[in-house]
């Protein structure tokens, strides 16, 4: 057996470890859940966008809110920014890659609405300029990032800073904490169900 299997999955389940030993990271994650029920309650929306993995991340998170996370339920209102190409390449070429995200917010982000920006580094341009435009519109807004936070500090309501600089432990951590929160949305919006996800 290759020796960095288990060494990889222990080093998953070590930043897992210091997600659960985080209180005021796991105090986090309870605000945001409430504060999206209350949006969806409000018929709002919720927004995610990343690049690379992290923009298949914010798809699938939007998925699990828009479509079905364990159960069968009415659909939520929730976009991932990156999933229409057609727009991200009119838009980057007419205005630059990192403009994409934030003329997109702009165009469908309402006051009060959520949106989830996801960037392991907490550098990424337009991630932070879809925050930006966000803020002034009057939506909330989640950064969803690696250890240091990096330019994403003090950009968003809430930043969930997973304690680790390894990028892919990182984005396991984030689908970990938007799974959980997506099925205590579930739960808060349409009562707790014990159907198994197919």
């Amino acid at each position: 057996m290759h020796p960095r299997i288990k060494e990889m999955i222990a080093q998953s389940i070590d930043a897992k470890q210091a997600v659960l030993a985080d209180e005021e990271l796991l105090q986090q994650i309870d605000d945001i859940v409430g504060e999206c029920v209350k949006v969806f309650q409000q018929g709002g929306k919720v927004l995610f966008c990343g690049n690379g993995g992290s923009a298949a991340d914010a798809q699938h998170l939007a998925t699990e809110l828009s479509g079905r996370f364990y159960f069968d339920r009415p659909p939520l209102f929730s976009e991932a920014l990156n999933a229409n190409t057609a727009f991200i390449t009119a838009v980057g070429n007419d205005y630059g890659f990192d403009e994409i995200f934030a003329r997109m917010a702009r165009a469908s982000g309402r006051e009060g609405d959520v949106l989830f920006g996801l960037s392991t580094s907490g550098n990424s341009t337009n991630v932070i300029k879809a925050l930006d435009a966000a803020k002034e519109i009057g939506m909330k807004t989640v950064g969803m990032t690696g250890g240091k936070g990096g330019k994403m500090l003090g950009k968003c309501d809430w930043l969930i800073r997973i304690p680790s600089d390894d990028t892919p432990r990182i984005q396991e951590c984030h689908m970990m904490i938007g799974h959980l929160i997506c099925e205590l949305v579930e739960e808060g919006m349409f009562g707790e169900q014990k159907a198994v996800k197919e």
